[in-house]
């Protein structure tokens, strides 16, 4: 069994920045790749950013390409995503997520994952 747990959210202004991160317990996480999701009101969650086992490859979703960077310290079971030029459209609840699955896996779908945190609210406000 895995827990996570987000911290870091909060209210900031557009343009602004946040660096999230999620803290793993209960089993080393250094193995298995990760992503951040992030759900709006009225919204489905939607991928923001994952991050394969070894951190060698990270993949993006295009709103937030070139803005959000997405790493981990597995000494300390934490993964991070630096959150820079926010925008009020960023606006949402952001989950972190572990997949225990080996091999070829596509970080960037939800069906992979499971293990998910509780939540963070981010807020941008214009």
């Amino acid at each position: 069994q895995v827990q996570l747990v987000e911290s870091g959210g909060g209210l900031v202004q557009a343009g602004g920045s946040l660096r999230l991160s999620c803290t793993a317990s209960g089993r080393a996480f250094s193995r298995y790749g990760m992503g951040w999701f992030r759900q709006a009101p009225g919204k489905e969650r939607e991928f923001v950013a994952s991050i394969s086992w070894s951190g060698g490859s990270t993949y993006y979703a295009d709103s937030v390409k070139g803005r959000f960077t997405i790493s981990r310290d597995s000494a300390k079971n934490t993964a991070y995503l630096q959150m820079n030029s926010l925008k009020p459209e960023d606006t949402a609840v952001y989950y972190c997520a572990v997949t225990m699955r080996s091999g070829t896996v596509t970080l960037t779908a939800m069906s992979v994952y499971d293990y998910w945190g509780q939540g963070t609210q981010v807020t941008v406000s214009s």
